[in-house]
């Protein structure tokens, strides 16, 4: 049912309620609130004393269940206060399927408290929380430890999984924030049932040792690790009894050194990986990966069949290059490419192969490049006849006098952005020339700003931009000033 449905039918029935009491002023009350009480009593999230602390607010008398998906529509803040004015609410918060501990969530500032009095404070609310839940019906559970981990935490954590981690649950997620927490997540949990139902696994500083005689993850669709303590060969258990895995992420886990993704998964469509620094090779022979991110310069990689790729994502030294000189041939279908780099010895070469179905281009060449030649880039731009949006991220300086090349000119190119523009010659060069050669651009974005931790961008929690160095400050200035000189003459208004 939708919402705009839900609203239909709770007018409707707010205008019947209306209408049955107009005329039933004088006559002992039959529905309404006590009426709807009397067909709930016996509802296993009913049975607890508490619910007599409820205020007696009168509502429309909906069936249960469409209360139910109401209160679990709400954030949890947002549903325990309901529960306190509300028996209707207070009783399905018993069966609240969202679960959400966090700092934030549970109205605890880190500004407000230290770190070992907001830890005790955190294990305390969560723990008088989860007591009065009565663990039936959670369908996501998220427990995100920012403040000090300590090794009571442990017993706490192991005691919440027990009550909520249910056969019929399907997100799990455990963050501790804290660097290499010494928690050991309970394998036992997924057996027996629990396992079955989970569809995404999220597990982030604590250590995970899944062995042959695991059992359930039958409906694991999505799993992310990120500087968990695992081995490749704990890690190929746990791939072997996930066969409905569509997406893996592995960011950080140190102790894999060797990653074999097994023809098995046949339903796996996204791989990334990022930041393992003792990885040697990725081998992968699941058929139907599509979406390929990784971060890494000396983890050599089996792809296996790559005709199928169409987003790929390569943080690597060199990869602008070997990009522009093998991708069209090894990944002729590619509709998304994003490479970021911070050493390149060659400039992109200029070659007759093309992107045919690249839609989307983002090239970070993030470091000092005394003498990279941004033009060349153009070479990316002209091999990718459908391309629609190029974002480009730099760090460089000075202008004089300006190159052409000779003019190609591109009919789908529609926005492109450069972050941390600078003066550089080349960068400038390249930007007049895809004003002067794309006819169909809408959009062209020039960031000057030489920094991307800002206090305005969407969604920083930082309250006050860092201060920069002098030479960053007087670059962004020289960057507006190349814009107004040589770019923005050429815009057509």
């Amino acid at each position: 049912m939708g919402m705009l449905d839900l609203m239909r039918l709770m007018s409707i029935q707010r205008q019947r309620d209306q209408e049955r009491r107009r005329r039933q002023a004088q006559a002992p009350p039959r529905d309404g609130l006590i009426a709807l009480r009397d067909k709930r009593k016996g509802s296993p999230c009913q049975q607890d004393g508490d619910s007599q602390g409820a205020a007696d607010i009168e509502i429309p008398s909906l069936p249960e269940d469409i209360w139910r998906l109401i209160h679990s529509l709400m954030p949890m803040r947002d549903a325990a206060r309901a529960a306190c004015v509300s028996h209707s609410f207070l009783s399905s918060w018993r069966c609240h399927p969202n679960l959400n501990f966090s700092s934030e969530a549970l109205g605890l500032s880190k500004n407000a408290y230290g770190n070992e009095e907001l830890a005790g404070l955190f294990y305390s609310k969560v723990n008088h929380i989860l007591k009065r839940h009565s663990g039936i019906g959670v369908k996501k559970l998220t427990i995100k430890v920012y403040s000090d981990y300590s090794g009571k935490g442990s017993s706490y954590l192991n005691n919440w999984l027990q009550i909520a981690v249910k056969p019929g649950i399907e997100e799990l997620i455990i963050a501790l924030t804290q660097f290499q927490a010494k928690y050991n997540f309970p394998c036992s949990l997924l057996s027996n049932g629990s396992g079955d139902s989970i569809q995404y696994l999220h597990l982030s500083n604590c250590s995970f040792h899944p062995t042959v005689t695991l059992s359930g993850l039958r409906s694991l669709t999505r799993l992310y690790l990120c500087r968990v303590r695992i081995t490749e060969n704990e890690l190929g258990c746990l791939l072997s009894h996930s066969l409905a895995l569509e997406q893996l992420e592995i960011r950080y886990c140190n102790r894999i050194v060797c990653l074999k993704v097994p023809c098995l998964l046949q339903r796996l469509i996204s791989l990334k990986v990022f930041g393992c620094d003792k990885l040697k090779l990725i081998e992968n022979e699941a058929p139907n990966v599509s979406i390929f991110a990784f971060q890494g310069d000396k983890t050599e990689l089996k792809l296996g069949e790559t005709l199928q790729i169409k987003s790929l994502c390569m943080v690597r030294s060199g990869y602008v290059y070997h990009a522009r000189a093998e991708l069209p041939s090894i990944m002729p279908n590619l509709e998304s490419l994003a490479v970021q780099s911070c050493k390149e010895t060659a400039f992109a070469p200029k070659l007759c192969s093309k992107f045919l179905c690249l839609r989307h281009l983002s090239i970070g060449l993030i470091g000092f490049f005394p003498a990279y030649d941004y033009l060349s880039l153009a070479s990316y731009i002209y091999a990718a006849p459908s391309l629609e949006t190029f974002d480009l991220n730099v760090m460089q300086r000075n202008v004089q006098n300006l190159r052409s090349i000779r003019e190609e000119k591109h009919h789908n190119l529609k926005s492109v952005t450069v972050t941390s523009f600078i003066s550089v010659k080349s960068l400038v060069e390249l930007t007049c020339h895809i004003l002067e050669s794309t006819a169909s651009l809408e959009c062209l974005t020039l960031d000057a700003s030489q920094t991307g931790f800002r206090c305005d961008t969407p969604g920083s929690k930082i309250s006050k931009c860092p201060p920069l160095d002098r030479d960053i400050i007087m670059e962004g200035h020289r960057g507006v000033l190349a814009i107004r000189r040589y770019i923005q003459p050429r815009v057509e208004f």
